[in-house]
Formats: C-alpha cells, structure tokens, sequence
C-alpha cells in the first residue's frame, strides 16, 4: 500500500555514533512544519493523492487566492509544495502536519532532489572521461575529449555525444539509503551518506520502491496529532497509576493505624485486668 513521503530541507552533513561506537556520515534533513495542504482524490480528480507544505512563506509573497487555500486547510502559507500519489485508504487529512516518526530508523527510503549546479563543465568531469596524454604526443589539449565525429559516412556528431556542457541541476533519486536516527521533538531525519540537492535546498523522502519495509510502519502516516493524543494517553496512565499507588499507600496507612490502635487497646484491657486480679488477691 503506497503511502505518503515526506517534505523535507538539507541542512547539511555530520557525523553520529552507532552502538559499537563507529561513526556513520549523515545528511540531517529538517521537516520545517510538514503539513498536508490538499487532496486529490479519483472521483474527482482521476488519481489519489496527498499535497504537501513545507517552509514559511512570507505573506506578502503569497497571492491572494493561495493565502485563502492556505486559511481554508488550516496552516500557515508554505514556501514549497509537492504532491506525493498514495493509495485510495491511504489519504492524510487536509491539515494534520506529518512527523519525523513517519519513518523508522533502519528503514530504506529513495531521497529525490535537485543536483548542485555545476555550470559549463569539460568532458573529463562531466563524464569522468580519462584524458589525453600528459606527457608526449599531446600540445596543450591534454583535458579534451578528443575527436566525436567519424568519416565521410555518417559524417555528423550523433545526438547524446558525450562532450563538454552544463553539469548539475538535474532532478536525481538517491535508491536504497537508510535512516540512520530520526528525532521526533526537533523534527529531523538523518540519512546515512549524500543525498541529491545543496545546503537549504529541498527533498522529497519515500519509501524505498525496491527494499522490503518494516512491518511496524505508521499507516496512513504519523501525525502530531496521533503523537499529542498518545502522549496524553501516556500522561494520563502516568497520572492514574500515581493516584492507584497514594491510594494503596493510604489504604496500607490506615490498616496499619487501624492495628496499632487494636494492639494498644488490647494491652490496656490486659493491664487492668492484672490490676484487678491484684486487688483480688489483696
């Protein structure tokens, strides 16, 4: 069952430490208010999906018509949008804003995004192409990629050859990278290793299309709501058992009080009952 991703921006890399105390290179995304702005539903619309804000937008940058359907979902203006197909039963509310728990950590997950832009780039870095000679034989054209065109027949340079040209800015989809931590209170989701994009660009997080995914996955997704509710319920158990314990506490205190006055009361009557076999024998 196709469930929804997730909204997210590259802070940038670091480093954390696993149990055995080997340090794993992440990329730390951060959720800034992931929230679900829109349906799309097949009766409607032909296909199912989820739309998802992420970001502040400034408000006297958002038209007037995006401001109400921003007031209509119920959350602030977003900076960016993307829409993320699911499945039918699968649909988020229009509103709820989605948490880092959404993935889990060990999970596989895809991470599109858009690449660094590298500009106009020679062959050999765009291609990874080897080279010419460095040595003898070759006059100031070490780096060039070398001839790309054939004889008299067929006489042209096919399209696709691979040459100098603009590198980067391309869409990419990293496959199969794992969750290395996920912190639920600050909003953030550390990969292990890169994933596509630059510091403060965005990235859209799924789950992994070729990887088999936990069984204890959040469906339709984990929401703050869900997380509010359950640490009510948490907080509300907590307070219960507490008021069970003074309860049995003050239950023990009053039996033990109760026996201390029954034992008292029972060495008073056998003084006086020694008292008056005294006086009896007297």
């Amino acid at each position: 069952m196709q469930r929804s991703g997730l909204l997210a921006r590259k802070l940038g890399m670091t480093r954390v430490y696993d149990d055995a105390g080997n340090h794993v290179p992440v990329t730390v995304l951060s959720l800034e208010g992931c929230a679900v702005v829109a349906q799309k539903t097949t009766e409607r619309d032909g296909y199912a999906a989820v739309q998802l804000g992420a970001g502040e937008a400034k408000v006297k940058r958002v038209s007037k018509a995006e401001r109400e359907r921003f007031a209509k979902a119920g959350v602030t203006p977003k900076q960016k949008l993307v829409e993320f197909r699911v499945a039918e039963e699968n649909l988020v509310e229009v509103g709820e804003e989605l948490i880092a728990g959404h993935f889990l950590p060990g999970q596989k997950v895809d991470v599109s995004g858009t690449s660094i832009g590298k500009g106009f780039a020679g062959a050999m870095k765009r291609h990874n192409f080897g080279g010419l000679r460095a040595t003898h034989g070759v006059s100031i054209s070490h780096r060039s990629h070398g001839s790309t065109g054939q004889c008299q027949d067929p006489g042209k340079v096919f399209k696709g050859k691979k040459m100098a040209g603009h590198m980067g800015a391309v869409r990419r989809t990293q496959q199969n990278v794992e969750v290395a931590r996920v912190e639920i209170d600050e909003g953030l989701i550390l990969i292990k290793g890169a994933v596509p994009g630059s510091k403060g660009g965005w990235v859209e997080i799924r789950d992994a299309v070729k990887a088999a995914q936990p069984e204890d996955l959040i469906f339709p997704a984990a929401t703050n709501a869900d997380r509010k509710a359950a640490q009510k319920a948490a907080e509300d158990a907590e307070a219960a058992a507490a008021a069970e314990a003074e309860a049995e506490a003050a239950r023990i205190a009053a039996e033990r009080d109760a026996a201390m006055a029954a034992t008292t009361a029972d060495d008073g009557d056998e003084d006086k009952a020694a008292e008056n076999k005294g006086g009896d024998e007297q």
